[in-house]
């Protein structure tokens, strides 16, 4: 924006230049010559300018070839986990149906315990205050996620009544099978030409 200053100096060189103009002291070519030649050099200096700042936006100043490593940490460790179900709440017509039945109830119980280990458990908490004193108290906890490579080590009866299921997870085979799906990498070298 223009101060008063400045604009009555630029106000009062273009009175000067027009009344010189229409004296006649100053020429046509020079009247359009001076002035406009100097605003035309600007102009395709700016033009050039704004040429080669687009041609080098569109390419790159350098080629380039970067190499990529594959990341394999240090250790791998085994999680385990332990499964129970209760045989005889098992819907089922028989016995042997309801032991079935608790035989997979503690296979997801044990691969629930597995993804708390891997994936960590959301807790969810409510309370209600009434009067001072805690009116109602609630927890939610759940987990989510997906195990690959797990294996049944042992299921075996405990008791009379539950079942127990123990699940056994080496990271070594979870993480062979990331790399044969998902490839991580980290930058090796970056040779410029």
């Amino acid at each position: 924006m223009l101060t008063s200053d400045k604009y009555k100096v630029i106000v009062h060189f273009a009175n000067a230049w027009l009344r010189a103009a229409d004296n006649g002291t100053i020429q046509t070519t020079q009247k359009y010559g001076g002035f406009m030649t100097v605003l035309t050099h600007i102009n395709k200096a700016l033009a050039v300018l704004g040429c080669l700042l687009f041609i080098s936006g569109c390419t790159s100043m350098f080629d380039k070839h970067v190499e990529w490593e594959t990341v394999e940490p240090d250790e791998y460790p085994v999680l385990t986990a332990v499964g129970y179900a209760p045989i005889a709440s098992q819907h089922g017509g028989s016995d042997s149906e309801k032991n079935i039945m608790a035989m997979k109830a503690s296979k997801l119980d044990a691969y629930r315990e597995l993804a708390e280990q891997v994936y960590g458990q959301r807790i969810n908490g409510q309370q209600s205050l009434a009067n001072m004193v805690i009116n109602n108290a609630q927890l939610q906890a759940s987990v989510e996620g997906v195990i690959r490579g797990a294996k049944v080590v042992k299921a075996y009866p405990v008791g009379e009544d539950t079942y127990a299921t123990e699940l056994e997870l080496d990271m070594q085979q979870v993480y062979n099978i990331y790399v044969s799906t998902a490839r991580p990498q980290r930058l090796k070298t970056v040779r410029y030409y």
